[in-house]
């Protein structure tokens, strides 16, 4: 049964981060290592990040301006059919990237996003993405938990096969992001959560979407190698990086209700044509309704078993939320 982890046992907090250039304002530094953690953000979702308060996000873009005026960020507009002028999509430089290095509590990310790569078809999915993020964080202010701008990573490698392989997709699980969530209960309790985000945009063919839960399933029981000699290590891979398996959460967008309610039952059918998917505690919700109503509502239709919706916690309502 999988179980969150309780906060007393989780790690001690870290040190506070060093100041990664002189002269930033306090806003300034903390948007530098979001930025490039997540690749790409727009000025609005920034806005929404780290200035809620303000109703126009003047005083951020001033200091969006700062830091592309000392090179250590750029931008680039959206791609987009509409009239209009277009929104600013915001990105780390390389200069930006060496001051982060100061920063002991930012992951080293080896990606380096250049000036193509943003402004080409990846935006939206890197958008839809950050857009996923975001919605975590505004309800967790809402609800009075805690998830921050850098609590979720994208593409995040998992290995699931030992030894040489032909490719990445063969070698690897990546999920869009991992996500981590603090949640308070009634009664004061409080439990992390961690996902598996998985977001579809209605463009991807289902056979690739089959590849994907069998590689989370797989990646489940994986049990890597010991020494190079073959030997089986006495537990499963996951277990070095979480204390319990993430959820996997799909994250639906970019069609009509209806399309996406046909997304949804061929997830479901697609699991079930796959014995080991049915192992996995996962759930599929259309990124709307979490932005709506939030993870904590019955928003949630099972990938397994019964169709009926549930919140986050992927348990029966009014069962279980250990």
């Amino acid at each position: 049964m999988l179980r969150d982890t309780p906060i007393a046992q989780t790690a001690p907090a870290t040190a506070a981060p060093a100041r990664p250039a002189r002269g930033l304002s306090r806003l300034a530094q903390d948007l530098l290592p979001v930025l490039y953690q997540h690749r790409l953000i727009a000025t609005s979702q920034l806005h929404r990040l780290f200035t809620p308060h303000a109703r126009r996000p003047v005083y951020l873009r001033q200091q969006l301006k700062q830091l592309r005026t000392a090179g250590l960020v750029d931008a680039t507009a959206r791609r987009t059919g509409r009239l209009g002028n277009p929104e600013l999509l915001w990105y780390i430089t390389a200069r930006g990237a060496e001051a982060v290095a100061y920063d002991p509590t930012v992951p080293r990310r080896g990606y380096r996003i250049s000036p193509q790569t943003a402004a080409s078809q990846l935006q939206e999915h890197t958008l839809t993405v950050v857009e996923t993020g975001v919605a975590f964080v505004d309800w967790s202010r809402r609800l009075g938990d805690e998830c921050s701008p850098l609590d979720w990573e994208p593409e995040v490698a998992h290995r699931i096969r030992n030894g040489e392989s032909r490719g990445v997709d063969d070698a690897f699980m990546i999920p869009d992001a991992v996500l981590r969530y603090t949640h308070t209960a009634e009664g004061g309790r409080r439990r992390m959560l961690s996902f598996f985000i998985e977001v579809d945009r209605a463009t991807m063919q289902a056979t690739r979407l089959a590849a994907k839960l069998s590689a989370y399933a797989r990646y489940q029981s994986y049990v890597p190698a010991a020494g190079g000699r073959g030997r089986r290590t006495a537990r499963e891979a996951w277990r070095d990086h979480y204390p319990a398996f993430p959820r996997l959460l799909i994250v639906l967008t970019g069609a009509s209700d209806r399309v996406l309610a046909n997304r949804v039952q061929d997830l479901r059918a697609l699991a079930a044509a796959d014995p080991r998917v049915s192992q996995l505690t996962a759930a599929v919700t259309t990124l709307q309704l979490l932005q709506d109503k939030g993870p904590f509502a019955p928003i949630m239709t099972p990938l397994s078993g019964d169709p009926a919706p549930t919140d986050v916690f992927l348990a029966p309502l009014g069962g279980s939320r250990a």
